[in-house]
């Protein structure tokens, strides 16, 4: 039996979306049906629309999602009806080359459900990012689901989804902030600000926030920046070592997805520092023109961050076991709450640097 429900569609190239009325199959072997609750509106699906990612419109958007299992097809076994989870779009296959070697996070074969979504006349959608949860109902692979608490907020958690675990992921796992590091990160949007939230939880002592408009920095120290550098009025890369006592940042964060942005972080790290890339660029962007003696003589990592290098069943329930304890302000990302009626709007507010987070509530 298929399910009809309303979903947000981007039927072609930068044309504004639309709600169409979408068909979810039951779940088949090894897929979960959803019942999603809450939805971020994520810099990823704009990608989408503006076709930045493929051409495979109509696409079904949202994946940055919190939810409760309706239904489980045959040989789910680790999700169960009733469990609320944060849907993911990376679950792991268990058998391609990572998995063997026993780095799951890196996992090059991740699945999703085999069934398709379709619109009322029988067109198939594609699904952002394997999930398409700006509907009221989703079909996935069952492991992208991944429980956590009953307790918590679907609006805040469901950020994990996405673009809250790529920045929290970047600082702490990708580039492995350690106590007193220093760490500077360039763009302070969501994932910015997450990358900004991940290295202080992980102890790095000095912050750098570094972006063009002081309206973000000011947020971004509510997050943990010790120090703010506006790049429209002074030089990002000697802002950034002036911070950190000349030397530049142990870790230095590309929350922009600019090659431009990408030079500078590489200029503004100390010699043996790390360069994390996890802004997204687009597909005509080139790898900035930086002499190799540079590259040679500094030493240190160049390293792009996909997902935050997160592994969901392991990552999610501990940040938001963190998060509950009041540790971790993911709270602080939600902008607004909307309706589905409303991601149109919610993608020139983001284009425009109004919210950090509008979050879609069914």
């Amino acid at each position: 039996m298929a399910h009809e429900v309303r979903g947000v569609v981007a039927a072609a190239k930068g044309a504004p979306v639309t709600i169409e009325k979408v068909m979810v199959p039951d779940p088949g072997p090894g897929e979960a049906l959803v019942d999603v609750l809450a939805c971020g509106v994520c810099h990823t699906d704009l990608h989408y629309r503006e076709g930045g990612i493929n051409d495979d419109f109509p696409f079904l958007l949202g994946h940055e999602a919190a939810g409760r299992v309706a239904a489980v097809g045959e040989g789910v076994t680790d999700v169960s009806p009733g469990d609320f989870v944060v849907l993911n779009w990376r679950a792991v296959c268990g058998q391609c080359r990572a998995c063997r070697r026993g780095r799951p996070q890196y996992c090059f074969a991740t699945h999703n459900a085999t069934q398709k979504m379709t619109l009322e006349d029988g067109t198939v959608l594609s699904p952002a990012l394997g999930i398409g949860a700006f509907a009221e109902k989703t079909l996935v692979a069952a492991g992208q689901c991944t429980p956590v608490s009953q307790r918590a907020d679907p609006a805040v958690v469901g950020l994990l989804g996405c673009g809250v675990m790529a920045g929290l992921g970047a600082s702490m796992l990708t580039g492995n902030v350690g106590p007193g590091d220093s760490v500077a990160v360039f763009g302070c949007g969501g994932v910015g600000d997450a990358a900004i939230a991940g290295a202080r939880l992980a102890g790095a002592t000095t912050i750098v926030a570094v972006d063009l408009d002081d309206r973000k920095l000011q947020l971004a120290r509510q997050f943990g920046a010790t120090h703010t550098v506006n790049g429209s009025t002074e030089d990002a890369v000697e802002g950034v070592r002036a911070a950190t006592g000349g030397y530049g940042a142990d870790v230095c964060v590309e929350a922009v997805g600019h090659p431009k942005v990408l030079e500078q972080a590489f200029f503004a790290r100390d010699l043996a520092g790390t360069v994390v890339q996890v802004g997204v660029p687009t597909p005509d962007m080139q790898f900035p023109d930086i002499p190799m003696i540079e590259f040679f003589g500094r030493g240190g990592a160049l390293k792009p961050s996909w997902y935050g290098d997160c592994l969901p069943s392991r990552d999610f329930p501990l940040l938001v076991d963190l998060y509950l304890q009041g540790r971790l302000p993911l709270d602080r990302f939600v902008s607004e709450r909307i309706g589905l009626d409303g991601v149109e709007e919610a993608f020139h507010k983001m284009e425009r640097g109004e919210v950090l987070r509008s979050v879609v509530v069914l």
